[in-house]
């Protein structure tokens, strides 16, 4: 491996300032220490033994001052590499965010492990700053990527199921119930059942997506008609469930009602006779029936209402 001497005698110490550091670069606590014009830039072996330099400087500075940061964000350029490595598996998943995005998540990693490092631990930072890169990426997913946010441990339970699925339908030969994949995990099944049903939350569908089936399981749109979304098959406001409610509050109401009201009421909404029809069918006046059907009426709406 290149020693630190080797290559630092390949790197000038000249105290010419990088653009963007505002001339700190040439300061008293500063100097000695490599100048690195483009720190993103170094080959992996020299950016790795650049940073143990570094770390040993920024131990002597104190922290918030111009020539902490300085040699701070030297460090993180330095080691963008790590965060670019750390972050090629979560490219690709689905529904997960843009690359530039895991980056920027990544980075954020980075700077917790460049502020915990302890170079006198005599370990690698490598070895520190992977695992702090990748879990804040793995937090990123797990917090953001849910289209319903649901609990920790169902997020942590829905990889387990995923995976246990998988290798019960390959050794079962069919897709896995509850109570098996309950047996398989170790766990009760209606903690299963819960994770099964909080996996749904993992990702939603549109209302406006085409539905993949129009006319039915597996019939497809008729010819020149665009396939129906998912908003034009949900049902909209029913006004008979408003009368279901009415109906059932009526009910004792109308059982307090005289036989006579009550044959009334029925001839009028029940057989839909007019008032002359009901006053000959029991023998009254359409005036006396018009009064009667009044009076009941409103009698019934107070009580309703009130």
């Amino acid at each position: 491996m290149t020693s630190t001497a080797a290559v630092e005698a390949r790197i000038p110490t000249t105290t010419t300032p990088r653009a963007g550091t505002g001339g700190v670069a040439d300061a008293p606590a500063l100097r000695g220490l490599p100048d690195v014009p483009c720190p993103s830039e170094l080959p992996t072996r020299e950016a790795r033994e650049l940073t143990r330099v570094f770390f040993a400087r920024l131990r002597s500075l104190e922290e918030g001052t111009p020539e902490y940061r300085y040699v701070r964000s030297t460090l993180i350029e330095m080691n963008i590499s790590l965060v670019h490595f750390a972050a090629r598996p979560f490219r690709d998943r689905p529904g997960g965010p843009e690359n530039e995005d895991i980056v920027q998540v990544g980075i954020i990693g980075l700077i917790k492990a460049i502020d915990r490092y302890d170079p006198d631990r005599n370990t690698q930072f490598t070895t520190l700053a992977l695992p702090y890169i990748t879990g804040e990426i793995k937090r990123h997913f797990r917090d953001t990527s849910w289209a319903v946010r649901v609990p920790r441990r169902f997020q942590e339970l829905r990889s387990q199921l995923a995976k246990a699925t998988e290798e019960l339908t390959s050794v079962l030969g069919h897709a896995p119930t509850p109570a098996e994949l309950a047996a398989h995990l170790d766990l009760p099944e209606d903690e299963v059942r819960q994770g099964l049903v909080a996996a749904n939350g993992y990702s939603a569908q549109s209302l406006d997506a085409p539905r993949d089936s129009a006319g039915g399981a597996g019939q497809p749109p008729a010819p020149g008609r665009d396939p129906r979304t998912l908003a034009e098959s949900m049902g909209g406001p029913d006004p008979e469930l408003e009368m279901v409610e009415n109906r059932h509050a009526l009910a004792p109401l109308l059982a307090d009602l005289d036989e006579r009201c009550t044959r009334i009421l029925e001839l009028r909404f029940g057989q839909e006779l007019t008032q002359a029809e009901i006053g000959a069918e029991i023998g009254l006046s359409q005036m006396h029936v018009s009064r009667l059907l009044t009076r009941t009426l409103g009698d019934l709406r107070a009580q309703l209402h009130g």
